[in-house]
């Protein structure tokens, strides 16, 4: 199967969907460009499967408009979208085999034989389930029967795939099994992906680019790395990771960044949004930490105090405590934890200046 050249572009404009007083849905603007793969990232109740239910035709919305290749689909029911869909629970057909289940969008669509038993040949194949077509669900495993449902979305080749946290019932293994296939596939077919999950790492993965949900608000659209590393507040940045925060004040502009203390120490940030002044938080990822014995004459330093550690295997985790009370983690080798652990002296937790930035003081 060539890539499809009926993947789509989606335009959201201004969509919101309520429940009598409840809103589930507020004003979600944004484009999903053609041939993407869009994983909508949020919480348990951010409005991010709502979303994805508008996006299929399930839920009208209570306002705001929905375009597809530049028509207006608002108001068009499911059948009508050319739209594939993967379900949380895999809404396979128990009576029916493999190569039915494949089959069924396209006997619905009153393909010629011919046609479905080459599509649905070519569909096996493609998800790697060669010998089990005559297979019915309940003699699967999980993983076979979400390539199942994966190959019965695609089969009609839709203009978009629209996929509700297909991979949550999997245990971890099989997952990252299948969210391999899920990349391969994507980019085997072409078809405008929009995938739905609460897994950050998934999230990170997987996509060209995320949309981080909450309270049924959009707060970030970006692709992994300027999510993770550029969060626009302290939502986006608390739940992309682990992250450590430390008060910074007397913050002023400085050669494109930022300069500003952390207790008694001036700390440097590369990068800094607007005009920032006065009061805020300094946010870095523990990856970009390190220890050292001494401050480093060309990273940022602060002096802090292991106070616990937890063995990782090919690392440890430390607990660490500023001299102003502040909290942080780092993981390091076993060497740099010993001496953290048992020497006396103060140790220097040190980041590059580029991998700091800066977050609302409060909120």
């Amino acid at each position: 199967m060539p890539h499809s050249r009926r993947a789509s572009e989606i335009k959201v404009a201004g969509i919101g969907k309520s429940y009598g007083a409840f809103c589930a849905l507020k004003d979600v603007s944004l484009d999903i460009g053609r041939g993407e793969f869009l994983t909508l990232l949020g919480p348990s109740g951010s409005g991010k499967s709502t979303f994805l239910m508008v996006l299929a035709g399930f839920e009208r919305p209570s306002q705001g408009k929905l375009f597809r290749d530049g028509v207006d689909i608002t108001d068009q029911p499911p059948e009508r979208r050319s739209a594939g869909m993967v379900f949380q629970g895999y809404a396979l057909f128990p009576h029916m085999s493999v190569a039915a289940n494949i089959a069924f969008p396209l006997r619905v669509r009153r393909k010629p034989e011919d046609e479905i038993k080459r599509r649905v040949g070519e569909m096996v194949e493609r998800v790697n389930l060669l010998g089990h077509e005559h297979k019915l669900p309940a003699k699967l495993s999980g993983g076979q029967q979400q390539r199942v449902a994966l190959a019965r979305a695609l089969v009609f080749e839709p203009g978009v795939l629209l996929l509700d946290e297909p991979f949550s019932a999997l245990d971890k293994s099989l997952r990252g099994q299948m969210q391999a296939e899920m990349k391969r596939l994507h980019e085997e077919t072409g078809t405008t992906f929009v995938f739905v999950t609460h897994d950050q790492s998934e999230a990170l993965a997987l996509s060209s680019r995320v949309s981080i949900f909450n309270h049924g608000e959009v707060l970030q659209v970006g692709t992994p790395q300027e999510v993770y590393e550029r969060p626009s507040s302290r939502f986006v940045a608390e739940f992309l990771g682990e992250i450590n925060m430390l008060p910074l004040r007397d913050v002023r502009p400085a050669n494109g960044g930022a300069r500003g203390l952390v207790e008694d120490r001036e700390v440097a940030l590369g990068f800094a949004s607007g005009d920032v002044r006065g009061e805020a938080v300094l946010a870095v990822r523990p990856e970009h930490m390190s220890i050292a014995r001494e401050p480093h004459a060309q990273e940022n330093s602060i002096a802090v105090s292991a106070v616990s550690s937890t063995y990782l295997g090919s690392a440890v985790r430390l607990e660490l405590v500023t001299r102003g009370g502040s909290s942080a983690s780092v993981c390091v080798p076993m060497e740099s934890a010993r001496h953290a652990l048992e020497g006396s002296d103060t140790v220097w937790l040190t980041w590059p200046a580029g991998k700091g930035f800066l977050l609302p003081a409060s909120g």
